[in-house]
């Protein structure tokens, strides 16, 4: 793509040293050390990091051209604009021929559920003969046999996420589901997404590191919603105590549809039922009732199906199949998961106090009478504090026995973190603290009877653990199948 071409749909401050403005961009880069010859780099202006402090690296791999908020100190061609993280958007889609207005674009939003809603809703694309590509937390895939392509975030800074839609189109694939979080709306990394449908799974504390208030919170996740047009959808958990402000945002003419447990909506389960080997329930869809079985626990997992179910409705989707479809699939990697039988053992992402709440009172629904539950988990580093002494008070009133250790400590103390933890337990005495995670699991494993059931919770999915400035290997799925050996 011509410079000029760009610099001709974009707005800017003033133009730098651009005596030559038919230079050929071959791509975008934001990242210095991953800056090639020929690329336009975005000198992106974060928390941590400048930009323009690494422009002279880019030029040296071979930039050619800067999107910049202030001149820099080189002889280069410069765009000066009044924010780079608002332009890098434009300059993505622009870059990339605006693909989002050549497929049918759905986003999931919310607290919790995003990664497995996806992953339900682009399975019951293809069980109804429509090709689905999927963008969320574990990577990006085109088919849902495909293995993930490593992801940096929930939802790809835009250049990034403008390629992936690019390759959708060109592989002609007609439909993709999305995880979009509140970064990524605050951010602005989907702007420019034309969203054909947009999906609220729930809203509970999170992020306040960088939101500050559950309002500002909400306020991002708000933009998905006020963004949609006449023919988009909206689909809301009517059992949200946020669901009325998301209605308030959402424009008439878009299609609105509900789903529920509690409340009145368009899809509404009833008769609940849970064992160890999944749920059930009757589906009430606009006055008709239809049974399903799900292979996934937890009534986390029935608003799940439910997100899916409705999004299938408010596209067309046929019912019976995406039904049948539904009842086929087992949960997501490191969505309660159990990993080892006898005890049962579960790996769960829950790193919130909601969803730490929801996946502890699903491991009770599956504990037997005479046996007990117990937990594992930790807080993460350079994260909201505030949340850390709230999942102590809730792991110790929904589990058996506690164990608080480390989850990802980054910069911080990981016996700070633990610190704060425990401010929100009442019998500390009773909670056992090791701070090495491995080790924790341990001693869950000489706790753990046969019929004991033991939640390992906050890292999920995650091969990592983020110690200081050290990132190491560590699994709690391969963990646990290391520890938790068949008892002879």
């Amino acid at each position: 793509m011509k410079l000029r071409t760009l610099i001709d749909n974009i707005n800017y401050i003033e133009l730098v040293n651009m005596d030559n403005m038919s230079l050929e961009v071959m791509g975008l880069s934001y990242n210095s050390k991953k800056t090639v010859p020929n690329d336009l780099f975005i000198c992106l202006t974060g928390e941590h990091v400048d930009g323009h402090e690494y422009a002279e690296e880019a030029l040296n791999n071979g930039a050619i051209a800067f999107v910049v908020e202030k001149r820099l100190n080189l002889d280069v061609p410069q765009i000066v604009v009044s924010d780079t993280s608002e332009i890098i958007a434009q300059i993505s889609d622009l870059y990339y021929g605006s693909p989002s207005q050549k497929i049918n674009l759905i986003g999931v939003t919310g607290t919790n559920g995003k990664t497995t809603v996806t992953h339900l809703i682009q399975e019951l694309f293809e069980a109804n003969q429509q090709q689905c590509a999927l963008i969320g937390t574990l990577g990006h895939k085109f088919f849902t046999k495909d293995s993930y392509h490593d992801a940096k975030h929930t939802t790809p800074q835009a250049p990034e996420l403008q390629g992936i839609l690019s390759e959708v189109c060109d592989k002609q694939i007609k439909n993709v589901v999305m995880e979009v979080s509140s970064h990524a709306l605050a951010q602005h990394r989907v702007d420019y997404c034309d969203f054909n449908g947009a999906v609220f799974t729930n809203l509970t504390q999170d992020h306040l590191d960088f939101h500050i208030t559950m309002q500002n919170y909400f306020k991002a996740k708000a933009i998905l919603f006020e963004d949609l047009v006449a023919g988009d959808f909206a689909v809301i958990n009517n059992d949200d105590e946020y669901a009325e402000k998301f209605k308030e945002v959402i424009s008439p003419t878009v299609s609105l549809y509900t789903y529920g447990v509690k409340n009145n909506a368009d899809i509404k389960a009833r008769d609940v039922v849970f064992n160890h080997d999944g749920a059930s329930f009757i589906c009430n869809i606009k006055g008709q009732d239809y049974p399903i079985k799900l292979k996934m626990n937890g009534m986390f997992s029935v608003y799940n199906a439910l997100a899916a179910l409705t999004a299938a409705l408010a596209t067309g989707l046929d019912l019976q199949t995406s039904i049948n479809r539904l009842q086929e699939l087992g949960g997501v990697a490191g969505r309660f998961e159990i990993v080892i039988n006898q005890p049962t053992v579960i790996v769960d992402y829950a790193h919130t106090p909601d969803g730490l709440e929801n996946v502890l009172k699903a491991a009770r629904d599956i504990t037997p009478s005479d046996g007990k539950l117990i937990c594992i988990f930790g807080c993460g580093g350079d994260r909201d504090a505030t949340k850390r002494p709230k999942m102590g008070r809730i792991a110790e009133e929904l589990a058996d026995k506690v164990i608080v250790t480390s989850d990802n400590p980054r910069s911080e103390d990981p016996q700070q973190i633990i610190t704060d933890i425990l401010a929100g337990i009442s019998s500390v005495n009773d909670v056992i603290v090791e701070p090495d995670r491995e080790l924790a699991i341990k001693e869950a494993y000489k706790l753990a009877g046969q019929k004991d059931v033991v939640l390992v919770a906050g890292k999920g999915h995650e091969d990592y653990q983020i110690l200081a400035n050290e990132t190491i290997h560590f699994d709690d799925r391969e963990k646990v199948r290391e520890i938790f050996v068949p008892r002879t």
